[in-house]
This record gives structure tokens, sequence and C-alpha cells, in this order.
């Protein structure tokens, strides 16, 4: 059984709490956009028009705000290389690896519920 609520902040003073640095990683990992993202890059390193394909729905400037966001935290690594035409790649860090690993059967209960969940 997983640990509930009350069991993680015992463990750390605050956690959660408004200005706590979790509501930050909360914000990028989860919202919409994050998600995402990072399930595309589960499927390994990506360049940018894959991504724009995969990620169905992402504007071109919110697809480079989450990439530059999320590479900010530690969870993607952007490896450019020095070719003509230019060529980006993305993948997830052992950061990302890590956190994907722990949020995908989230994201399977999601897809299995969703509509039952939707059409109520």
């Amino acid at each position: 059984m997983a640990v509930s609520f009350a069991e993680i902040r015992a463990e750390r003073d605050g956690v959660f709490t408004e200005n706590c640095p979790t509501r930050i990683v909360l914000d990028h990992v989860m919202s919409k956009w994050g998600v995402l993202v990072l399930m595309a890059l589960t499927d390994g390193t990506a360049r940018w028009g894959q991504l724009r394909r995969t990620v169905d729905g992402i504007s071109e400037k919110m697809l480079a705000s989450t990439l530059r966001t999320l590479e900010a935290d530690g969870l993607v690594e952007r490896t450019a290389y020095p070719e003509v035409p230019p060529r980006v790649e993305y993948a997830l860090t052992a950061r990302g690896d890590e956190l994907m690993a722990r949020m995908m059967p989230l994201m399977e209960w999601i897809a299995h519920n969703a509509s039952e969940i939707v059409a109520r």
C-alpha cells in the first residue's frame, strides 16, 4: 500500500505547503503539457518535430516553454549537434526516467478510466 499524505508530511516538515518547492515541481510535472511531453520521451530520444507530432495539439511556443522548464528542472536533457541543418534531440535524464517509472502507472489508470469518468 502506498504511503499517505499525512505520512509524507510527517517525514518532511512543511512539505506541500504554500511556499514549498514541491508546489513548483508539481506545477511543472503535472501540467497538461509537462505530463504529455514527459510521456512522449518515455519512448526514447526524440527530435522537435517528432515531439510536436506525438504531443497532439501543443503549439510551438508551448512545446519550447515546456521543454525549457523540464530541462531546467533536470528532467529532460537537450543535445544540440553542430550540423547543417542543426539537429537537436531531447531525452529523459536519469531523474526523468525515475519520475516516469512512478508516473506511468497513474497515466495507464487515467487512460483506462477517463472515458467512464468524463461520461458521468
